[in-house]
């Protein structure tokens, strides 16, 4: 466990607390659920740099190394780790807070996804240039 201010600095992607719907009769949080959250999460930064739509094309990896509980604060670290001609690939960190008296930090999950950014037809195109 660590403490909370071990949270990265930076500002995350996404933060979302699951319900109960989300996870089983136990109160642990389904895989499938967090897996969702990692791509939305992981989408943002993708869809800036591509200056729009982009799909999700792979899930390089994806390690759950805690489990995650109904009522524990996750925070979803997106950053852009490489660019292509057409694709985006993003390392997403997961973070929970636990929600009881020691609001415990713990990383949960770390996952790497690749997006294309797409045009209006769906179709690969070209990331525009930055700047």
């Amino acid at each position: 466990m660590t403490d909370p201010h071990d949270l990265p600095i930076t500002s995350p992607a996404l933060r979302v607390m699951p319900q109960p719907s989300d996870a089983n009769v136990h109160g642990d949080v389904f895989g499938g659920w967090i897996m969702a959250q990692v791509d939305i999460a992981g989408s943002i930064p993708a869809s800036r740099r591509a200056n729009g739509r982009v799909a999700t094309i792979a899930v390089n990896s994806f390690v759950f190394k805690q489990p995650v509980f109904v009522g524990d604060l996750l925070s979803f670290y997106a950053t852009i780790v490489k660019t292509g001609r057409t694709s985006i690939t993003v390392d997403v960190e997961v973070y929970a807070q636990r929600m009881s008296l020691t609001q415990d930090v713990v990383k949960v999950t770390e996952a790497t996804l690749t997006y294309v950014a797409t045009d209006n037809n769906r179709r690969p195109r070209e990331l525009p240039p930055l700047g």
